[in-house]
């Protein structure tokens, strides 16, 4: 898992790092941190979705922080994906309740005797748009239901 690297000699170049470009994880020292605690609650709100790893290096060897780093990865990765379904569950179900209501609608509609013959005709259509777009819904609902199951 080979990433590039940047490194800031201080919290203030980091925090400058951090509004420039997107990072993977941050990773800060222990001490640096408790000596500069404002400058260092700065900088953490600036991570976007970096995960923080905040390590003792006074007491940490080289693999105990490569281990802690690719923890903090996998565990933002997790978090990621956990709201991404959240967020498409979210707006599967916000359709489908606008679905709904469109399907109603049209149904009111068309039982209306006063329609002519182009207006039916365009909310049938309407309708058939309708249900191919909660087919699909549906078929994504499938598949992120067989993924999350072989997960």
């Amino acid at each position: 898992m080979d990433r590039p690297v940047q490194i800031a000699s201080n919290l203030e170049e980091a925090r400058a790092e951090l509004k420039a470009r997107a990072f993977s994880a941050v990773l800060l020292d222990q001490s640096l941190c408790e000596a500069s605690p404002l400058q260092a609650d700065s900088l953490l709100q600036h991570l976007g979705s970096a995960a923080p790893v905040i390590v003792n290096f006074a007491i940490s060897n080289i693999d105990r922080v490569v281990r802690t780093v690719r923890t903090a990865l996998a565990q933002r990765h997790r978090e990621i994906q956990i709201a991404r379904t959240e967020a498409c569950s979210t707006l599967r179900k916000e359709l489908n309740d606008d679905l709904s209501a469109l399907f109603l609608v049209c149904e009111t509609g068309l039982q209306d005797p006063t329609l002519n013959a182009h207006t039916v005709e365009q909310m049938k259509q309407i309708d058939e748009i309708g249900k191919h777009i909660r087919q699909k819904l549906q078929a994504e609902k499938a598949e992120e239901v067989a993924s999350a199951a072989h997960a």
